[in-house]
């Protein structure tokens, strides 16, 4: 097995919008793949045409190209193991289904569905197998001429997996280890329907990852209750030798831990769980992404590789060559990841944080664009210099900063109560009047005038700069004061202080 070249696979189902845990599992397998220097396949599992959603499949790849995971084959990217696409696949699948007949490790029942649910009532608990599979109608129990003519006559049939009982199947897991399920407890798994003539999940993702080479599952953890039936089919077919190792990855949970992470839980405390916006071409629902809620593809990542992993230090920002590097499938977690939206907002301010200036503000420029503001590069770049620290997502930086672009039309009456005093007006056109004289408006020479003036006219520092602060800004928040006035410059400076003293008379 260590000899074998890595190929991972991720096989999402186009029945609509990619959760994120979904997204974690390719990254999972997307990491592990670079780390090996392995292949990542995109192989697309529509086996269940009644689910089809339109768009669902390029939804999934647009939103793989905004988080950075690129794959080396598959569906719309080529490769020598195709077609990727299951419905394409249907022949393949006939062939195999035909081996598993011939060799008696499967069989063919025509019991109805009416047939079933009567067995239902009669037997409670009822299930398909050993011990009660003799009693339907099946290929076990009728004649070989009988089954060929209820086949001749159109009969839709199904084929199922023959399950011995009583035996301990034993499933090796990179994170759980050792998984032993005695097989008595499994149903005779459905794995060709005659009516759409496609296999089910189970068989297709066996045939598909046998011939593609496929070296290592990692998947969720809601498909370890399926890996011994995975394992009893590798052997039937006589692929055991060749057989993937498994991972069976940790379930994302709701905040509060009770449970799996669903969109009603993002819906009802206000974070997306799908990476881009999906528009429901069935219900025309519309539901958040996080590229579009302002997330930066990179938080996206860091933050969710750490749900259910850990590098084993106290690391917790780390860029994608640095996940591939320090990612290990033992430091998984078997327990569920409990998802921190609250966390996603964190990363998301350091990610905007380790931004350059002129980064930030060419992702700000169509912000400030929406709001008919037309600045120069050189400005807008200042501003976010000074004010990205205050926020968690570039759209907030309108709220935060848009005094720098817009003037003050009325001012925070709060603020105005507390910090405006009855000399004020007359202090500020005095302040008016020492700026207005200054050749040189930078920051450092206002800032030493000024505060020589305060102190050569004995004034309070803390009175002058609360009332300058609500003149130019509307109300008492901002950076430094010479900040704002150095980047408003002499001109529009003078005008707030002026205009706002007669306002405020």
């Amino acid at each position: 097995m260590s000899e074998r070249k890595v190929r991972v696979r991720f096989a999402p189902s186009p029945t609509g919008a990619l959760h994120i845990g979904g997204v974690r599992t390719a990254l999972y397998n997307y990491l592990f793949a670079r780390q090996h220097g392995g292949d990542l396949i995109f192989r697309i599992e529509d086996t269940d045409s009644n689910r089809f959603v339109p768009g669902a499949e390029e939804y999934i790849i647009e939103s793989f190209k905004w988080l950075g995971i690129n794959f080396d084959e598959g569906v719309s990217f080529g490769g020598n193991y195709g077609p990727y696409r299951q419905s394409e696949r249907r022949d393949i699948y006939k062939k195999y289904v035909q081996v598993l007949l011939d060799s008696g490790k499967a069989y063919i029942a025509f019991d109805t569905p009416a047939e079933l649910d009567a067995k239902r009532q009669e037997i409670s608990n009822f299930q398909y197998d050993a011990s009660t599979r003799m009693s339907m109608r099946n290929s076990l129990t009728l004649s070989k001429e009988e089954v060929d003519a209820l086949i001749a006559d159109g009969k839709q049939y199904v084929v199922r997996f023959k399950i011995e009982p009583d035996e301990d199947v034993h499933v090796h897991d990179i994170i759980r280890g050792e998984v032993v399920i005695n097989s008595s407890i499994l149903d005779d798994k459905v794995l060709y329907k005659s009516a759409d003539e496609l296999p089910t999940y189970h068989l297709a993702n066996i045939v598909d990852d046998h011939l593609m080479e496929v070296s290592h599952v990692i998947r969720g953890e809601e498909w370890l209750p399926s890996a011994p039936l995975h394992v009893l089919l590798y052997r039937a077919f006589g692929w055991a030798d060749t057989m993937p190792q498994f991972a069976h990855l940790p379930l994302l949970l709701k905040p509060d831990g009770n449970g799996k992470l669903s969109k009603r839980d993002g819906d009802r405390l206000g974070f997306p769980v799908f990476p881009l916006e999906w528009h429901d071409p069935k219900t025309g629902e519309v539901s958040s992404g996080y590229r579009e809620s302002g997330y930066l593809p990179e938080a996206v990542i860091n933050f969710l590789a750490l749900l259910g992993w850990n590098p084993g230090n106290d690391q917790e920002l780390m860029s994608m060559d640095e996940l591939v590097k320090l990612f290990d499938l033992h430091r998984c977690s078997k327990a569920g990841a409990k998802f921190d939206f609250e966390k996603g907002k964190w990363f998301n301010h350091e990610y905007i944080l380790k931004k350059s200036n002129e980064d930030v503000a060419g992702l700000f420029m169509p912000v400030l664009k929406e709001h008919a503001i037309e600045a120069p590069m050189d400005k807008v770049v200042t501003v976010v210099g000074l004010m990205k620290d205050r926020v968690s997502f570039i759209k907030d930086l309108w709220e935060t900063c848009k005094f720098f672009f817009v003037a003050p039309t009325e001012y925070d009456e709060k603020t105005r109560k507390k910090r405006w005093k009855e000399d004020s007006p007359e202090r500020m056109l005095e302040l008016a009047d020492v700026l207005e004289a200054l050749d040189d408006f930078s920051l450092e020479n206002q800032e030493a005038v000024v505060m020589k003036w305060i102190e050569d006219k004995g004034y309070h520092l803390g009175n002058i700069m609360n009332a300058f602060r609500l003149t130019l800004v509307g109300e008492g928040k901002g950076p430094h004061m010479f900040d704002i006035s150095a980047v408003l410059g002499k001109e529009e400076t003078l005008r707030r202080i002026r205009r706002a003293v007669e306002v405020l008379k």
